[in-house]
């Protein structure tokens, strides 16, 4: 009975001391800086599609709405969250609002070619796929 209180005891005391591996956690869209600076107002929705690629939330009840959404999680900080949102006007991109993970999502990139994770259109452009 000692041994397992003991036992029990020492998992509590170890499992807030930062031993246990916390793994960073990158969710959302990748975002090359060099697209989103080629956006303007007056591109048609295609054209935003071949640049970006395709959102992470398209609200079915605000259709004019794209929002490209990302979060990074790092050990031993808060979870930081960006969003970069368009608005359209029928098929016309009419405004650019918020931001995103330009250099963060360029070193991303480089650590996930490494591993052979960047995304299939990605991996196709470096001739890999």
């Amino acid at each position: 009975m000692r041994l397992t209180a003991l036992g029990l005891f020492s998992a509590l005391l170890f499992s807030g001391c930062g031993i246990i591996y916390k793994v960073d956690v990158y969710q959302g869209n990748l975002l090359d800086e060099r697209n989103v600076a080629q956006l303007k107002t007056g591109m048609s929705k295609r054209q935003v599609l071949s640049l970006l690629g395709t959102p992470a939330v398209r609200d079915p009840f605000h259709a004019a709405r794209w929002d490209y959404v990302a979060t990074q999680s790092q050990r031993g900080s808060d979870t930081e969250v960006k969003n970069l949102s368009l608005m359209f006007d029928g098929d016309t991109l009419t405004s650019i609002e918020g931001d995103y993970f330009a250099k963060q999502d360029d070193e991303l990139r480089k650590r996930l070619a490494r591993y052979g994770n960047l995304p299939k259109e990605e991996r196709n452009k470096r001739g890999g796929g």
